[in-house]
C-alpha cells in the first residue's frame, strides 16, 4: 500500500517474480484493490490521484532481481488504466471500513516464456490486496462418440481455436474431419463432425459403445444391438452378426437379422406316367421346407443298363418342360428318351441354403423304362450329285432310331407347286436318287424314317435344285452365301458342286417354306465355306460337328481373368494325350442356366470351330459333358487390342502398328472368304498374344442383334443391339451386314490403333456420331498418323459400300508400306483451326486450360505432372517455350510421349500466337 499524496512527483513500482505462461497465449490478471477519494484527504495537493496503470514484460529467461534497475527501466507494455468503481473517504479507527475493487484485465499474444506484471502508482492513495493470474481453457470432452484434448484459447478474446477429435474406443468415424471450437471463454462450441459405434457396438450416453453377449449389431450407425434371429447365437461381446447353429444356414440373400434356416426334406409321393419315350413326373412338396418360401426342384435324369449294373447322365438332346433345373411346379414333361431304355430320374428339392449344406439336396428316385416308339427326326440331308433330271441325296441315321431301321420315306414336290402334289419315294438306305425331275426346277423334300413302331417326323422342308442346260445350276433368286453342314458320322462328299437350300420350318417366312436364308455351297474342291450353327435344327448337331469335345479332367482352371455375358473366363491350362501342355482361356457357363442360353453359349463355339487361320482366335475345344459347360480357346496373354494400346501409349513404333493392322486384316480376309461377317469388329474384340500377334475374336454379336446388353458400346438400334461407332451407316439405318460393313469398322480400328486405343468419337452420343456421319464427317488422322494410313482409313469410311476396298486390297496395300516404309515417313496434317466442328474435340484448347496440371490430364500425359511442376514449369506460358532437349532433361525419356507432348506445344503455341487476351 501507499498513500504519498503530500509528496509531489509520486512514481512508485511493484513487480512480480517471473511467471511462466505456460503455453497460454492471452492472460488473464484479477486485482483487487482500494482507493481512497482526494477530496476526503484535507489540504490535499493538486496532484493526488484516484488511479493506477497495470503494464507486464514479456520474455524467455528471469532477469530482475533483487539490486536492479530493471523494475524501472524495463520497456513494459502498458495493459491499461486501473480506475476504482468506488472509492473510501473516511477511515473507522475501530475497524478501517473500506470498499474493495475488484477489476479484471487480459492481454496478448504472448510467445517467449513467461513474463512479469508491473504496477504503478504515480500519486493515488491506494492498497492492492491481490493479484490473481490465470488463463483459460476448454476441457477435455467427449462429444458425438469423439474425444476431445484439453485446449488452450486462442490470443484474442474472440478467437476461435479448432480441437480434432479421436472417435472413442470401437466407433469410427462418419464425417471427416471430427472437430470442436474453443472459443476465447473457454467453452466449446460449434461441433462438425461426428463418431458412431461400430458394428457390433451400440451407444451409451454418447460416450461408449458397448454389445453385450447374446446380442449383434450388423451395420455401423446409431442402432442399438438386437437378440440374436432365431436357430443363431453369439457368445461373445460386440457380435456383428449371430451365428448359424448347426444344421442351420444364411443364403446369399439373407440380412443378419433374419434367421437361419435349413434345407428342405425329400419330396414325397412321386408319380409318372410314361408315353412311348416321354414321361410325366408329378410329386408333392418337402414336409419341411427349412423355413424357406424358395423351395424349387431339379430333375437329375440317368439312362441306365437293364441289369441296373451302370447308369450315365442323360443325352442332352433330352427335353424338360418347363426346364429341367429351378422348378417352381411339382410337375415336368420329359421327352425325348429312348425307347425300351431304363432311366432313373433324381427329384431334387432345394432352398437358398442347399449350397451351404454338406448335405445341399434332399432328393427322391424313381425308375422307369420306356415304351415302344417310333424314330426321331432325321437332321439334315445332304445333296450328292445332280443332273438335268435327277438328284442324288443322303442323310444320317436319326439320332434315336428307337429300334432297328426298316426303310425311309422321301416326300418332294416343286417349290411353287402346293405340298398336296407331293410325291413319296421309299429307300431301304439313307441315300437315294431322285429321278424324273424338270431342269432348273428347286424340289422341297423331307424324309422320315421307320422301325415296327411305324413312321416318326418328317424332317425339316430342305430345297434341292436340279441342273439347268448341263451346266452349274444358278438360282434365279439371289440369296446370302452362308453354306450348310455335313452330319456326323457320314462322309459321303467327294466333289461337292451342288447347291442344297436349308429351308428350317422355325425359319420360314409362310407355311410353303420358302427359301431359307442359309445355303449350303462349295464352289470348287477344297474351297471351304462358313455354314451358320442355326441352320441346324438341333444346335448341339453343329457343336459335335465343328467343336472337339475335350475331357475335363484334361483342364485344370487356374484363375479368373474376366467375365463374360454366360459366366466367367478363367485362364488355365490345358494337357491333351500325347500333346504338350499349353495356357488356356476358358469361358464358362454359369449355373442355372436355361437351355436357349446353352445353345447360345455354345453356337460362338460352333462357329469358331470352323476356322482355322493364325489371325483367327484358335478353338481348342469345348466341354460339354459334364458341369460347368466350358468354351476352351488358345491364351493370349496381353489380352484385348484397345487396352494393351492404352497401357503402352505410345511406345511402338509405326511400323510396329501397321504389322498389327496387317494381321487383323489378314484374319478379316480369312473371314469374307469364307462368307462370314462379323459384325462388332472393334479393338476390344482383337486380342494380343506375347508376339504382338493380333487375332480376330468375338463371333458372338449375332445375339446382341436379339438380346438385351448393358455394354454401352451396343445401343439399340431397329430392335437390336448395335455398335453404333464401329458400324456402317447402311448396317444401321437398314441392318445390310456385309463384308464392306465389316471393312469400315475395319477402319475405325485403324483410328483405335494408331490412337492407341482413344474411344472412337471421344465424348460424343451415339446419335451425335450417327448425325455427323450423315453429314459426311469422317474421324481426323490420330497424333503422328502417317497420312497414307488415313487415307486408307478414309477409304474405308466410303458412304458407298460397293467403292470400298476389300480386304485382300487392304492386306496388299499394308504389305507394301510394310515394304516401303518411307511411304509412312509423311504425317498427315491436323488443322490448327479445324474447318468442321466434329474436328473440334480433337484438339485440346489452350484457352480452357487454366493450370499445367489440366492441360496434361487433357492429353493424357498426368503421369508427368510433377516432372513439369517440380522443374520449375508451372505456367502454360512457360510450357509452350519448351524444347525436346527440356523434356529429356525433366525425365520424359520415351520417344512417343517427347512426340505427343512437342506437338500439343506446337498446338498451344499457334492458339497463343491466334489469342491478343492470352499474349496480353
Amino acid at each position: 500500500q501507499v498513500c504519498n499524496v503530500f509528496e509531489p512527483s509520486q512514481n512508485n513500482w511493484l513487480l512480480t517474480t517471473f511467471i511462466d505462461r505456460r503455453g497460454a497465449q492471452r492472460i488473464y490478471v484479477e486485482i483487487r484493490f482500494t482507493v481512497r477519494d482526494c477530496s476526503s484527504i484535507p489540504n490535499v495537493p493538486g496532484s493526488c490521484k484516484e488511479t493506477f496503470n497495470l503494464y507486464y514484460y514479456e520474455t524467455d529467461a528471469v532477469i530482475a532481481t533483487k539490486g536492479t534497475a530493471f523494475w524501472m527501466e524495463a520497456p513494459y507494455l502498458k495493459v491499461d488504466t486501473i480506475a476504482a468503481d468506488e472509492s473510501f473517504s473516511q477511515v473507522d479507527f475501530g475497524g478501517r471500513l473500506m470498499k474493495v475493487n475488484t477489476e479484471v484485465r487480459s492481454f496478448g499474444p504472448l510467445s517467449k516464456n513467461g513474463f512479469y506484471l508491473a504496477f504503478q502508482d504515480y500519486g493515488a492513495c491506494m492498497s492492492l490486496l491481490s493479484v490473481r493470474v490465470f488463463y483459460k481453457k476448454c476441457p477435455s470432452v467427449v462429444q458425438n462418440f469423439a474425444i476431445f484434448p484439453e485446449t488452450m484459447t486462442g490470443a484474442e478474446s474472440t478467437s476461435l481455436v479448432i480441437a480434432r477429435g479421436v472417435c472413442i474406443p470401437n466407433s469410427e468415424e462418419v464425417d471427416v474431419p471430427i472437430k470442436l471450437y474453443c472459443n476465447g471463454d473457454g467453452e466449446w462450441m460449434v461441433p462438425i463432425g461426428s463418431c458412431t459405434c461400430k458394428a457390433g457396438f451400440e451407444p451409451d450416453n454418447e460416450s461408449q459403445c458397448t454389445c453385450p453377449p447374446g446380442t449383434f449389431k450388423s451395420t455401423q450407425g446409431p442402432g442399438l444391438c438386437l437378440q440374436c434371429p432365431p436357430n443363431s447365437r453369439s457368445t461373445a461381446e460386440a457380435a456383428t452378426i449371430c451365428v448359424c447353429r448347426n444344421g442351420y444356414y444364411r443364403g446369399d440373400g439373407d440380412q443378419p437379422d433374419e434367421p437361419c434356416t435349413s434345407v428342405p426334406s425329400s419330396p414325397r409321393n412321386v408319380i409318372s406316367i410314361v408315353n412311348e419315350t416321354s414321361v410325366i413326373l408329378e410329386w408333392h412338396s418337402p414336409r419341411e421346407t427349412g423355413g424357406r418360401e424358395d423351395v424349387v426342384y431339379n430333375i437329375v435324369c440317368k439312362k441306365c443298363r437293364a441289369d441296373r449294373r451302370s447308369c450315365s447322365h442323360c443325352d442332352d438332346n433330352v427335353d424338360f418342360v418347363p426346364r429341367q433345373l429351378g422348378l417352381t411346379d411339382t410337375r415336368v414333361f420329359i421327352s425325348n428318351l429312348w425307347a425300351h431304355t431304363l432311366y432313373s430320374f433324381e427329384i431334387q428339392a432345394v432352398n437358398g441354403v442347399s449350397n451351404r449344406s454338406p448335405y445341399p439336396s434332399q432328393h427322391v428316385s424313381i425308375d422307369i423304362t420306356t415304351n415302344q416308339a417310333a424314330p426321331s427326326i432325321v437332321p439334315i440331308m445332304h445333296q450328292i450329285s445332280s443332273t438335268m433330271n435327277s438328284f442324288t441325296l443322303s442323310w444320317p441315321q436319326p439320332e434315336q432310331p428307337n429300334g432297328i431301321i426298316l426303310d425311309y420315306e422321301l416326300r418332294y414336290y416343286e417349290k411353287d407347286h402346293a405340298e398336296i402334289n407331293s410325291t413319296i419315294l421309299r429307300s431301304q438306305t439313307n441315300t437315294a436318287r431322285v429321278e424324273g425331275l424338270r431342269p432348273g426346277t428347286v424340289y422341297v423334300v423331307q424324309v422320315r424314317a421307320r422301325t415296327v413302331a411305324g413312321f416318326g417326323k418328317y424332317s425339316s422342308k430342305m430345297c434341292f435344285q436340279t441342273l439347268t442346260d448341263g451346266k452349274d445350276c444358278r438360282l434365279r433368286e439371289q440369296l446370302p452365301l452362308i453354306a450348310g453342314s455335313a452330319a456326323a458320322g457320314v462322309v459321303f462328299i467327294v466333289s461337292l458342286v451342288a447347291i442344297s437350300i436349308v429351308c428350317s420350318r422355325k425359319r420360314a417366312y409362310t407355311k410353303e417354306a420358302v427359301y431359307s436364308d442359309k445355303l449350303q455351297h462349295y464352289s470348287s474342291p477344297g474351297m471351304k465355306i462358313y455354314i451358320d450353327p442355326f441352320t441346324y435344327e438341333d444346335p448341339n448337331e453343329a457343336v459335335r460337328e465343328f467343336a472337339k469335345e475335350i475331357d475335363v479332367s484334361t483342364v485344370k482352371i487356374e484363375e479368373v481373368i474376366g467375365a463374360g455375358e454366360f459366366g466367367e473366363v478363367y485362364k488355365g491350362r490345358l494337357k491333351l494325350p500325347g500333346k504338350r501342355e499349353i495356357y488356356v482361356a476358358i469361358k464358362t457357363l454359369k449355373a442355372g442356366y436355361a437351355e436357349k442360353q446353352r445353345r447360345d453359349f455354345l453356337a460362338e463355339a460352333s462357329i469358331m470351330g470352323q476356322f482355322d487361320h493364325p489371325n483367327i482366335i484358335r478353338l481348342e475345344g469345348v466341354v460339354t459333358k459334364s458341369r460347368p459347360v466350358m468354351i476352351v480357346t488358345e491364351f493370349m496373354e496381353n489380352g484385348a487390342l484397345d487396352s494393351f494400346l492404352r497401357q503402352n501409349d505410345g511406345q511402338f513404333t509405326v511400323i510396329q502398328l501397321v504389322g498389327m493392322m496387317r494381321g487383323i486384316s489378314a484374319g478379316m480376309k480369312y473371314l469374307s472368304e469364307m462368307n462370314y461377317v462379323h459384325r462388332d469388329l472393334a479393338a476390344r474384340n482383337i486380342l494380343v498374344n506375347s508376339n504382338l500377334v493380333c487375332k480376330v475374336s468375338d463371333f458372338g454379336l449375332s445375339r446382341y442383334l436379339q438380346d438385351d446388353t448393358s455394354d454401352p458400346s451396343y445401343t439399340s438400334s431397329l430392335g437390336g443391339k448395335i455398335p453404333v461407332r464401329w458400324t456402317a451407316p447402311e448396317a444401321i439405318a437398314y441392318r445390310k451386314f456385309t463384308s464392306a460393313s465389316d471393312v469400315w469398322s475395319y477402319g475405325i480400328v485403324m483410328w483405335e490403333v494408331m490412337s492407341f486405343g482413344e474411344r472412337p468419337y471421344w465424348d460424343m452420343s451415339n446419335q451425335d456420331v450417327i448425325n455427323a456421319i450423315e453429314q459426311d464427317y469422317r474421324l481426323p488422322p490420330p497424333m503422328d498418323c502417317p497420312s497414307a494410313l488415313h487415307q486408307l482409313m478414309l477409304d474405308c469410311w466410303q458412304k458407298d459400300r460397293n467403292v470400298r476396298p476389300r480386304f485382300s486390297d487392304i492386306v496388299s496395300t499394308l504389305d507394301k508400306m510394310i515394304r516401303n516404309p518411307t511411304s509412312l515417313k509423311a504425317v498427315a496434317n491436323i488443322p490448327a483451326v479445324p474447318s468442321q466442328p466434329l474436328l473440334d474435340r480433337s484438339i485440346p484448347d489452350f484457352n480452357s486450360f487454366s493450370s499445367v496440371e489440366d492441360w496434361l490430364a487433357a492429353i493424357k500425359m498426368s503421369q508427368y505432372r510433377d516432372n513439369f511442376l517440380n522443374s520449375g514449369f508451372t505456367s502454360l506460358q512457360l510450357v509452350a517455350q519448351m524444347t525436346s532437349e527440356d523434356l529429356l532433361r525433366i525425365g520424359v525419356t520415351l520417344a512417343g510421349h517427347q512426340k505427343k507432348i512437342l506437338s500439343n506445344i506446337q498446338t498451344m503455341r499457334v492458339q497463343m500466337s491466334q489469342s491478343p487476351t492470352t499474349m496480353a
